[in-house]
């Protein structure tokens, strides 16, 4: 019996890591690049199997698809901005097999901006009709704030206008450039502009200089947390539920806080609806040893700084300030595939280079 099963079944065996997803693409890369060659039945033929094999592998991961004069197709796989999702493509493009006639990239390249125009509904995004200036704040020196500024801007035509200006940045610094060097930016008219304009061409450089300042102030910086004080804040909902936030006090008022630009948020949820909103014995003790086994690996010497946790109506979110934002993610990978089934964890990534986003913790 178990024979016919075997023999008849034609269910694809579900992904489990980089080496099942490379095996598939492979037993099938014939046929999609003949359908990529040809430009015939795309959607169907290759985007359409594609797609569900890398959601299937991990959700969030999107791509680009071209092929050269030469005849070679560039498979560009992309996290379109999402963090926690970089690292992961990277290593699954260390990972991919060589094949005649395919190559593999890793995050959008930067191209040349003599070759870069983008073209998005009636509209043309290239460096004649791109500008920028820098806004300089003086209580946040190290911000990196960019006003795009778009000289046939319409208000009308604005969300396009603004995702043709963010996708000619990507293309021309390259995608991990323009995610990691710009804190903000935004896209304005020619009439909204209040400084003088600095053609698109010279941004590279700008935030080239940026960087390497940036580097140098903070270059071998380590914090150890051993002496901090600790503050403790509990409160009542107003839906009756409890809060109870622990704090690293001394961290907060920190001076050099853009060191550690890349923050952590660890969450796991929970059933608290019989307890105000907080976990029960068992899921309090194995919340804590899974905070502990993060802290584990990422040490504060090392440049991952545990800010504090804040438990609430069925949740807990846990909070580091980071140097870096691969190892995080690698680890809080590793972290939820463990717990798995014991506790249901999610995490983010984001860039908050002044810790703003814990403002609500500090004292007054």
């Amino acid at each position: 019996m178990s024979f016919f099963k075997q023999l008849f079944n034609t269910k694809e065996t579900k992904l489990r890591d980089h080496k099942d997803f490379w095996n598939w693409f492979t037993a099938n890369e014939k046929k999609f690049y003949s359908v990529v060659k040809s430009g015939k039945n795309t959607e169907n033929e290759f985007f359409d199997k594609l797609s569900p094999k890398l959601e299937e592998l991990k959700p969030g991961i999107y791509y680009v698809v071209g092929i050269s004069k030469e005849g070679v197709v560039d498979l560009v796989l992309t996290p379109d901005g999402v963090l926690k999702n970089i690292l992961f493509i990277e290593e699954l493009v260390n990972a991919a097999p060589a094949l005649h006639n395919w190559k593999f990239t890793a995050l959008k390249s930067a191209i040349a901006i003599e070759n870069l125009s983008i073209k998005m509904a009636d509209f043309t995004f290239n460096n004649e009709n791109l500008s920028f200036y820098p806004i300089e704040h003086s209580n946040q020196p190290d911000e990196v704030d960019i006003v795009i500024v778009y000289h046939d801007y319409k208000e009308e035509y604005q969300t396009i206008i603004v995702n043709g200006s963010f996708v000619f940045l990507d293309n021309y610094l390259g995608e991990l450039k323009s995610v990691t060097t710009i804190d903000n930016a935004v896209v304005i008219g020619k009439d909204e502009a209040t400084k003088e304009l600095i053609p698109i061409a010279k941004l590279q450089s700008y935030l080239i200089w940026r960087e390497k300042e940036f580097i140098e102030k903070y270059e071998g910086l380590r914090y150890n947390t051993e002496n901090d004080s600790f503050s403790s804040l509990e409160a009542e909902l107003d839906n009756g539920n409890f809060l109870i936030a622990t704090i690293n006090a001394t961290l907060l008022e920190w001076d050099s806080k853009a060191s550690h630009p890349w923050i952590l948020q660890v969450m796991v949820n929970y059933d608290g609806n019989s307890n105000n909103g907080m976990p029960d014995t068992t899921t309090y003790e194995l919340m804590n040893q899974m905070e502990d086994e993060i802290m584990d690996q990422l040490k504060d010497f090392e440049g991952y700084l545990n800010i504090g946790r804040q438990t609430a109506d069925n949740s807990r979110e846990i909070y580091f300030a980071c140097q870096e934002f691969r190892n995080p993610s690698k680890v809080l990978d590793q972290i939820i595939k463990k717990y798995d089934g014991q506790l249901a964890i999610n995490y983010d990534l984001y860039k908050d280079k002044y810790w703003q986003s814990f403002e609500r913790f500090r004292m007054n």
